[in-house]
């Protein structure tokens, strides 16, 4: 089961799978060679990346979050104001500490090695770590794969299904949405209520209640530093941000029109995945890429909903946890693996499914919302241009809000009965994602990627 802990994850930007994902294996492999009496031995430390981190890793700052996670810093934890600072010290000295604890030589146009042309045998986000002795021998060389959202495991158990020792029978176990619907018919409970039950079986309750606060703080938090901060995002594109813009001619509006509502659905969207172009602390949901979805929907309950509360905002976040973890589970989320339909796509579904039940409706009717969500998202492809996360991937999670508003109003509107069900869609996503072409999967080989010199 993909626990909300796991599925909201607070990092930085500007991608999950090219940034977070990156940081936290080279942070685990700096701390396995801390642990061991190889460290003592190693003044050398290369990394090669491969396949989708190898062709679009420069403009999501791949190196960069290799360099921070060697010297042990976190994607939960670091300071994003301070992240660059970090890495100029490390580039301009030529000098890293690995896992804050030993100095070795450092070049990062020598020691990360961006191989585009070797196949990344098991997927697409592969990473490999080796460090080498004074003679110029191989101590030790770990394979990690990034499968989106932040999630990494080693090369060997990618496909393998992940067990954790001591982990406790949950009592409502679901590998797919017809369990989750069956679960709720036999218990009476919502889908929040047998996620929170789920949850509590693995820490106390003060705990979770803690982490939704967290996650919703830190979405709120984004929002508001994205609407009240200008200037131009970094990466060469001279994208220029333009929430604040947008929030400030709201604002200044004398006269109201009833689609203005959607304006602010777009803002709050906007704001977040500027914040993330930046490098700045974003919530992963499920991935950096499409950060903006959840946090946008959410906002829209809690500013512009009448009786939004606290509670429901815990309500929505949980819901969406059992949607994610749906897709996780059964497809993907890696917009390397399925392109950008797993992403985007995921986190409307997602949205929609917690705004149908923030706003009352029943587990029908919320399993109708996420269908809705990802059914008019699939075959979206994953084409960033110069291999950034800002176009067309910020006003595309504008519209991945705007949708999520749509499609939980539609199943709203209805009793829940639909023809077609959220597990043919996430089966049709999984497909559709396998049968794309690979130039099509955040390689930015494809797509608008190549054709905007044209236009």
């Amino acid at each position: 089961m993909i626990s909300a802990f796991e599925l909201f994850k607070v990092g930085i930007g500007p991608s999950s799978s090219h940034t977070v994902g990156p940081m936290v294996a080279a942070a685990s492999f700096a701390d396995a060679l801390s642990a061991s009496d190889l460290l003592a031995r190693t003044v050398r430390v290369e990394t090669v990346l491969f396949g989708s981190l190898a062709w679009t890793g420069k403009g999501h700052g791949t190196d960069k979050a290799i360099i921070l996670g060697l010297a042990g810093e976190r994607p939960q934890t670091i300071n994003p104001d301070r992240a660059e600072a970090l890495v100029a010290d490390v580039t301009d000295a030529r000098r890293l500490i690995v896992a804050g604890t030993q100095a070795i030589a450092f070049d990062a146009t020598a020691d990360i090695l961006f191989d585009g042309h070797t196949p990344a045998p098991k997927h697409p986000n592969t990473l490999a770590f080796r460090s080498f002795d004074a003679a110029g021998s191989l101590l030790v060389e770990e394979r990690w794969c990034s499968i989106g959202g932040g999630f990494v495991v080693p090369e060997a158990e990618v496909g393998e299904p992940t067990t954790v020792a001591g982990e406790p029978d949950l009592p409502y176990p679901f590998r797919n949405a017809r369990d989750l619907l069956a679960l709720g018919a036999r218990s009476g409970l919502s889908i929040a209520e047998m996620v929170t039950a789920n949850e509590q079986a693995r820490r106390p309750a003060e705990e979770v209640d803690r982490h939704l606060d967290l996650v919703t703080d830190t979405m709120m938090t984004c929002i508001d530093r994205g609407i009240s901060t200008a200037g131009e995002l970094p990466g060469g594109l001279k994208v220029k941000r333009r929430a604040k813009a947008i929030r400030d001619t709201l604002i200044a509006r004398n006269s109201r029109t009833p689609h203005e509502v959607m304006d602010w659905v777009s803002l709050y969207a906007i704001a977040v995945n500027e914040e993330n172009a930046a490098g700045g602390r974003v919530v992963t949901a499920p991935t950096n890429g499409a950060a903006g979805v959840v946090p946008a929907t959410l906002r829209y309950y809690r500013d512009h909903c009448p009786g939004a509360s606290r509670a429901g905002m815990h309500l929505f976040l949980l819901t969406a946890t059992a949607i994610g973890a749906l897709f996780k589970m059964n497809a993907s989320i890696s917009g390397a693996e399925v392109g950008c339909q797993g992403e985007v796509g995921v986190a409307c579904s997602m949205a929609a499914a917690g705004l149908a039940a923030a706003l009352g409706g029943n587990n029908a009717q919320i399993e109708n919302a996420a269908e809705i969500g990802m059914e008019h998202h699939l075959g979206m492809t994953c084409d960033p241009i110069g291999g950034l996360v800002q176009v067309p991937c910020i006003e595309r999670n504008a519209f991945g809000a705007i949708s999520a508003v749509n499609a939980a109003s539609l199943a709203l509107h209805g009793d829940g009965t639909h023809i077609v069900s959220l597990d043919k869609v996430i089966v049709t996503m999984r497909e559709t994602g396998r049968d794309m072409a690979s130039k099509y999967k955040e390689t930015s080989l494809g797509g608008l990627a190549v054709n905007l010199p044209e236009c």
